[in-house]
């Protein structure tokens, strides 16, 4: 099996083969991503793979940076500007800001649509389905004649309760192709997001008519590299909540792939805390870019229904609940407005990336901090990808303008890049009402076991740690999911007896739905869900468990019994007496796949345990006029520890792809995969 996780500094590999992990990292291309996916794929040799995973926030990049291809939007006459709207929601750090603008708004000049663009379509369906006025075909051709003009690339189509009733939607995409060509790419809102709320169905079904024209042509160049290389296997592409879908497949409705790198490494936690007992994870990833936190409980990711690109910018995917903050390897140091150390959230990326590469870049960053402590150590890093230099670390590093010497430059700057990571780490864990110290820390991502250690005394955790392969971790992560086929419906319907009949007519629609899809396989579950609100609640409380079966009175009872018990899981509070009202029912299809098995390491025999070597680590002790703060750490290399080994800080591991800094007060045992166990003394 092979898996690939695209970052946005290096591109992770990893082949499992003859129950052996094999790891490989890449530099990402910005300019042609699939060419460092099939470096990777060559340097481990996919040939003899019948599985390829991949994982990529390619499509993500496109959206933040706006390098997106010409598209139109169509909606009923009179919406035009939903898409400028939004939800009207500002984030709560501009509430107060007179001068803050929607990133994708019109106001802000980068709009995801330009206004000419957005076309109204003279047409209504009622909220019950009915039709008020007919689709006026005249003037819907007149609009796409002048699309035509524009010579847009794609359409997206989300008209006024679409999602109740289709044939407007249907009719006016066969328009499109006879006046635009068939090769436009175009979507509908009631086959990519048929749920209730217009603006979010919008904002999905125009993300999906921007992803099938970045990935159409991404995922060819993909697949017939890979066959160029000798692959002949199944290619699959991991979504939101990093459940696979074959290629082919995720080409039909590519927004749910828009965010499935993050997502990754959180199912990796899941299923190595299910290996080694542990089912309460903080988990983090730090790359080069930014750390990706998620909390996974009761040994399961925490799934929202829907997540955000941008402020406001809403999809309808199922999505493990990934925070991203800019703090990363690749974090630039700068001083501050007020004189201070910051560090991030810019990023020096792969090109140039920090000082110490060598490609250009003259801006320190949190390697270069690494490096100059001694951390890291000079000569190649990231698999011989990269070669460090000490002295370009240290020339940027007395480029800042500020009266500090050398060491007190280095030591905040440390300091502030391990602050903003305990920070972010903490605020997520708050978020979701967790207690920090109930939960291990599941510290991974090249930069992972560098940093956050190091957090131990400010997040308060019960542990940290480093599994194998933290470096590639989340690409593992590809090689723990099972693929995974969903089925959304809206209809609003209160919980009573009478409902019955329409709530077991929608799980039987979907479920034939999905039936049909997968006819002859076996080893298929289907899993039934609903999201459901009390009565006058504008937000939902998400998957509450629906039995299997007929939907009779009977299990109506058993609806609303587990909607309160979700509910004051959720809450803690139980409103037993108020209505509650279905919005979306749900029927995913799981189809349990191959799983990555990690390899018990052996314990230590009659050998002792001894360090390859000691090194000094610089401006981690006191600083003053006469010292540099050293401390002497002893080094260790992972390949050589055993299951039960035990050693205590200031320590390094060194491995091919990461680096584990322990620290002063720190103790280290290693598990039996040889993952490294870090507790405060």
């Amino acid at each position: 099996m092979f898996a690939v996780d695209v970052g946005g500094t290096f591109t992770d590999v990893v082949a499992l083969r003859d129950g052996k992990i094999h790891t490989a990292k890449v530099s990402t291309n910005y300019a042609d991503v699939s060419s460092s996916v099939l470096q990777g794929a060559e340097t481990l040799g996919v040939e003899d793979s019948n599985v390829f995973n991949h994982a990529s926030t390619h499509g993500l990049n496109a959206v933040i940076t706006r390098r997106l291809p010409k598209v139109a939007f169509l909606t009923t006459e009179g919406h035009r500007d939903i898409l400028d709207m939004g939800r009207v929601w500002r984030p709560a750090s501009a509430i107060l800001d007179p001068h803050w603008r929607r990133s994708f708004g019109d106001a802000s000049g980068r709009p995801l649509v330009p206004r000419y663009l957005r076309r109204g379509i003279r047409e209504r369906i009622t909220a019950d389905g009915g039709v008020l006025y007919e689709l006026d075909e005249r003037q819907a051709r007149s609009e796409l004649e002048v699309l035509r003009n524009c010579e847009v690339a794609g359409v997206a189509i989300c008209l006024i309760n679409g999602y109740i009733n289709d044939a407007h939607e249907l009719r006016l995409r066969e328009l499109v192709h006879e006046i635009l060509g068939q090769d436009v790419a175009c979507s509908i809102s009631s086959e990519v997001s048929p749920l209730a709320k217009e603006y979010a169905r919008a904002s999905t079904t125009l993300v999906d008519t921007f992803m099938k024209i970045i990935y159409a042509d991404y995922t060819s160049r993909l697949d017939q590299g890979l066959k160029g290389l000798g692959f002949g296997g199944q290619l699959n592409f991991a979504d939101c909540a990093a459940t696979l879908v074959p290629a082919d497949r995720a080409m039909e409705h590519p927004f749910r792939i828009v965010f499935s790198g993050p997502a990754a490494g959180t199912v990796a936690c899941a299923h190595f805390g299910e290996l080694i007992g542990e089912h309460q994870l903080l988990c983090a990833d730090v790359g080069g870019t930014s750390i990706d936190i998620s909390i996974v409980t009761a040994g399961k990711p925490y799934v929202n229904t829907s997540f955000e690109l941008e402020h406001d910018l809403v999809v309808n995917a199922l999505a493990n609940d990934v925070s991203s903050i800019g703090a990363g390897g690749g974090s630039i140091v700068a001083i501050g407005a007020a004189g201070e150390i910051r560090v991030g959230p810019d990023s020096a990326g792969s090109s140039p990336g920090p000082a110490c590469y060598g490609r250009g870049g003259t801006l320190p960053t949190t390697t270069d901090t690494c490096l100059l402590i001694g951390i890291l150590e000079p000569g190649e890093f990231a698999g011989g990808e990269v070669n460090l230099d000490p002295e370009l670390a240290r020339q940027a590093f007395q480029g800042l303008q500020t009266e500090s010497d050398l060491g007190h430059r280095v030591r905040f700057a440390y300091e502030m890049a391990v602050n903003n990571m305990a920070e972010g780490v903490f605020n997520v864990a708050i978020k979701n009402g967790v207690d920090p110290r109930d939960y291990t820390l599941l510290a991974y991502g090249a930069a992972g076991p560098m940093l956050l250690p190091a957090v131990l005394d400010t997040v308060h955790c019960k542990q940290v740690i480093v599994p194998p392969n933290p470096g590639l971790f989340s690409a593992l992560g590809l090689l723990s999911a099972d693929q995974v086929f969903t089925v959304n419906r809206s209809a609003y319907l209160y919980l009573t007896p009478d409902a019955a009949p329409q709530v077991d007519a929608l799980f039987r629609e979907m479920e034939q739905q999905l039936v049909e899809r997968f006819a002859g396989k076996t080893g298929i579950t289907l899993q039934r869900s609903m999201d459901a609100h009390l009565a006058g609640q504008s937000w939902e409380t998400p998957f509450i468990p629906v039995p299997d079966g007929t939907i009779d009175e009977a299990a109506i009872a058993t609806l609303l019994a587990s909607f309160h018990d979700t509910y004051e899981g959720r809450s803690g509070n139980r409103f037993e007496f108020m209505p509650v009202e279905g919005v979306t029912f749900r029927v995913r299809a799981v189809i349990d796949t191959p799983k990555v098995e990690y390899p018990y390491i052996p314990a230590r025999g009659a050998e002792p345990l001894l360090p390859i070597r000691s090194t000094v680590l610089r401006y981690l002790g006191d600083i003053d006029a006469d010292g540099v703060g050293e401390q002497s750490a002893d080094v260790y290399d992972r390949t050589t520890l055993r299951a039960g080994d035990t050693f205590e800080g200031p320590a390094i591991v060194q491995e091919e792809l990461s680096t584990t800094h322990v620290g002063a007060g720190q103790t280290v045992s290693v598990g039996p995969y040889g993952e490294l166990i870090i507790r405060k003394k």
